[in-house]
């Protein structure tokens, strides 16, 4: 289905977002967001969800990263609903369980049109000059421009990088579930028969 493709920008005061999509992808990336940590944790979720992503941001960074972490989000989200459509034929729900060495991540998700975000990690303080407390932010974002409930939780772990890190490869792993077609099903995943 190489027609799951969209380009998504939202363009605020605060923000100019622009994402290139495609769900049925090899995982190949362009990211500039400015902040490179981001940069990071975006690529390690194209690469593990196979998604082909081109994302650009200019944010106003002279206050803090804290828009331009949560719009890009936001329209990651949007992207995402726009791409799958109305749903017919997905999968719906994604479950990923990722280790990444002390460290164990689970993501857990549903298209369901019903934006919800349970987010428990203990991300604080810095992680080099990143806010590790914008990680929520951007699930939060998420959630709600793709109208999904989402499940992102650490079973274990001691350092912020690789519990960062197990989430955002738990997130790609576990949308691509989500987003993927079963051949069985030519309708929306749904008994009453919509997903919004």
């Amino acid at each position: 289905m190489s027609d799951r493709e969209t380009e998504m920008r939202r363009s605020t005061s605060e923000t100019d977002v622009r994402v290139r999509l495609k769900l049925d992808g090899r995982g190949s990336h362009r990211i500039e967001t400015g902040i490179g940590f981001l940069d990071h944790m975006l690529t390690l979720f194209a690469v593990q969800g196979l998604f082909d992503l081109d994302a650009r941001v200019e944010g106003d960074r002279q206050i803090d990263d804290h828009h331009t972490v949560e719009d890009i989000g936001i329209v990651l989200g949007e992207a995402v609903s726009e791409a799958i459509g109305e749903g017919k034929g997905i999968r719906r729900y994604g479950t990923s369980i990722v280790p990444m060495d002390e460290t164990l991540g689970l993501v857990a998700l549903d298209l369901s049109g019903r934006p919800t975000c349970c987010f428990q990690a203990p991300l604080t303080g810095k992680i080099g000059t990143f806010d590790a407390e914008l990680i929520e932010e951007f699930f939060t974002g998420f959630s709600r421009g793709g109208a999904l409930t989402l499940h992102a939780r650490i079973l274990t772990g001691k350092n912020q990088h690789h519990m960062s890190e197990a989430l955002f490869k738990g997130f790609g792993r576990a949308l691509d579930e989500a987003t993927g077609i079963d051949p069985r099903r030519d309708s929306v995943p749904s008994s009453k028969g919509t997903l919004r």
